[in-house]
């Protein structure tokens, strides 16, 4: 049964323009620019320096805590290990590696023929050394999503919606490669323990959807489940609601109601790591937009530089904005020199018909953007309470409960700037916030 969640969006989907796109590789750049820090944690300390030799799949940083490895996208030789551009925004620590087109393959990718006498945990070390995270977008470390879901969660939900505009990596991922993507669901359902999976995906997706009905008869126990198209039904908490008709409470985790959702693509990710021995060195990019001339679904190997695939899709006028990511969630990028992530999904071109600033942002007390909210917020009054920085408001009004979707900067007819207020509030928050005390030293 499927159930809905308050609020929600239906903009203009323009998948169209890259549905029918099969997935191409893309020719791996000259040079890679491999960041470490793809995942929300404590970014990696490189493990190699300026000089080195490395192969393809080879781990070139790793650290402590809340931190998965990365891995070299080619073989070839280290050329700098210094601050470059990252997406979101800042400069971040990157090795850059010159390619030197051999493809060499590290040894420390070994396939395996069974999965006999792998336990829950072993898997889950499998799954980290592959360097695996949440590939919608979230980019949390998959290992510590399940090493936390063991024993707490009766329902393993996929999130196949990919409700934003233009992008339809995961669409065309499922529809290509469904095996794939169902075998590394059930290495996801044999560690949390359960016999059963659901498919949540929107049923504006027809082809995809037969694809994956097609293929489940060999994959007992997994179900699809169709929902109706609405912006942002990818999100966690809303795919939750819609699907069992549960709801996580403010400041909760989806395990609080006893689920665990993986995306399209990070079930594809796992499959490759567990069977193929293969970490995350590779993801499906959509690069689309209203101004692109050849829309495309590519695979990428991570470190390719932004530039690199707008070029070879072609542009019809100078864009407004290049984002990585969608219209509603995407961030606008000031240099396509950054390098393709863990996290990117999409890169999407817009025009100049895009410009919807004002000079002077003003509410008109519509509520339009109370009534679209899917988390039950009140965005005019975050916003309200952000321009004052008033902390204490931000927090009673669970401002850190946003996920940041857009559907209130969409719809508001005053054009103010909501979520880019929510995030600075949020930043001033997390800027407030008292340091963490440092470990205590190790007793001797």
């Amino acid at each position: 049964m499927a159930f809905s969640f308050y609020g929600g969006i239906h903009p203009r989907g323009r998948k169209e323009l890259a549905r029918e796109q099969k997935i191409t590789p893309f020719p791996p750049p000259q040079e890679v620019v491999i960041p470490m820090s793809q995942h929300i944690g404590a970014p990696c300390k490189p493990l190699v320096s300026k000089g080195d030799h490395v192969d393809l799949g080879q781990r070139i940083g790793d650290g402590q805590g809340l931190c998965v490895p990365v891995h070299a996208s080619v073989s070839g030789t280290v050329k700098a290990v210094e601050p470059r551009p990252h997406s979101n925004g800042t400069t971040v620590l990157s090795v850059v590696i010159e390619n030197d087109l051999q493809e060499t393959l590290s040894p420390e990718v070994r396939p395996r023929t069974t999965l006999e006498g792998l336990t829950p945990e072993a898997l889950i070390d499998l799954i980290r050394q592959a360097g695996i995270v949440g590939m919608g977008g979230a980019t949390f470390p998959t290992h510590v999503k399940l090493s936390s879901g063991v024993g707490k969660v009766d329902t393993i939900i996929v999130n196949a919606s990919e409700c934003e505009p233009y992008i339809t990596a995961d669409e065309r991922l499922f529809r290509e490669e469904p095996h794939r993507v169902l075998k590394g669901l059930e290495i996801l359902m044999r560690i949390l323990g359960q016999k059963e999976a659901v498919i949540g995906m929107e049923d504006n997706k027809p082809e995809t959807a037969r694809a994956v009905q097609e293929a489940l008869p060999g994959h007992p126990g997994i179900r699809l489940q169709l929902l109706k198209a609405r912006y942002p039904q990818g999100a966690e908490k809303q795919l939750i609601q819609a699907v069992t008709g549960r709801q996580v409470p403010p400041g909760g985790l989806p395990a609080a109601v006893g689920c665990a959702v993986f995306n399209t693509a990070t079930c594809a990710a796992v499959c490759d790591a567990v069977w193929d021995g293969m970490p995350l060195v590779k993801r499906v990019v959509t690069v689309s937009g209203d101004i692109a001339m050849e829309p495309r679904n590519l695979l990428v190997p991570i470190g390719t530089p932004f530039s690199d695939m707008v070029d070879a899709v072609g542009f019809r006028e100078n864009p407004y904005k290049v984002l990585s990511g969608g219209p509603m969630m995407g961030v606008a990028q000031f240099d396509l020199s950054v390098p393709v992530t863990k996290g990117t999904n999409a890169v999407t071109i817009l025009g100049s018909k895009n410009r919807y600033l004002s000079e002077h942002p003003h509410c008109i007390r519509c509520g339009k953007c109370v009534s679209v909210c899917p988390m039950h917020l009140m965005p005019l009054y975050l916003y309200s309470a952000e321009r004052r920085s008033d902390l204490e408001e931000l927090k009673r009004r669970n401002v850190l409960d946003c996920v940041e979707c857009g559907s209130c900067a969409y719809t508001c007819p005053g054009c103010l700037p909501l979520v880019h207020s929510i995030r600075t509030a949020k930043q001033k928050l997390r800027d407030a916030a008292p340091p963490k005390p440092a470990p205590e030293p190790a007793k001797k």
